[in-house]
């Protein structure tokens, strides 16, 4: 019986925490608008899923995550460039991202509040680094277009500082500061439970 209760409980937790990542994904493309390009909310529920519920569940939100993305209109600008390219690239950074937050979680779970630091640190890493590598195996030409209209000298300066920089260290920030104090909270209330 006690098996069924946390298959329930899991499958619960991981509904909420998709609706969560798809309502946050779809406000940040709304309105989390840094540049052209925007910052992610959604990241803080898949480190927490990821934390919550294991790899599997962190690699599903930040697949979820990269649905939105894809839907919303947000990669519009490259997929006008690429659409595989595009796909391809927003599928894997951001599944990677919970994939990876949910791997370091793990790896470091007995020490609860730096395992879910560290998870939170990777996911922005991650998320960004693949961005980053998708740009340079798939719209080189058009990024070193965009890098000259901006005033750039090169491709590179544009990508950290035009395309990521001030975006890269809000979602770090914000999935530092928040991603422990919710997996804390949560955990806090469970064993509150009767």
């Amino acid at each position: 019986m006690e098996n069924k209760h946390m298959k329930t409980r899991t499958l619960t937790g991981l509904a909420i925490f998709t609706a969560i990542v798809i309502v946050l994904e779809a406000v940040s493309a709304a309105v989390g608008h840094v540049g052209i390009f925007t910052f992610t909310l959604a990241l803080v529920p898949i480190v927490v899923g990821a934390a919550l519920y294991g790899v599997g569940a962190g690699a599903w939100l930040g697949f979820v995550f990269s649905a939105v993305v894809l839907i919303s209109g947000d990669a519009a600008a490259f997929l006008a460039v690429n659409i595989p390219g595009t796909i391809i690239t927003v599928l894997v950074k951001g599944t990677c991202a919970g994939l990876v937050s949910g791997l370091i979680y793990k790896a470091l779970e007995k020490h609860e509040v730096p395992a879910v630091a560290a998870a939170a640190v990777s996911a922005p890493i991650t998320n960004t680094g693949i961005f980053l590598l998708g740009c340079l195996l798939f719209f080189m030409p058009t990024i070193n277009e965009w890098a000259a209209g901006a005033g750039f000298e090169s491709a590179g300066k544009f990508m950290i500082f035009g395309l990521v920089g001030v975006n890269f260290l809000i979602e770090m920030a914000i999935s530092i500061v928040l991603s422990p104090v919710i997996v804390r909270l949560i955990r806090i209330g469970r064993k509150g439970r009767v």
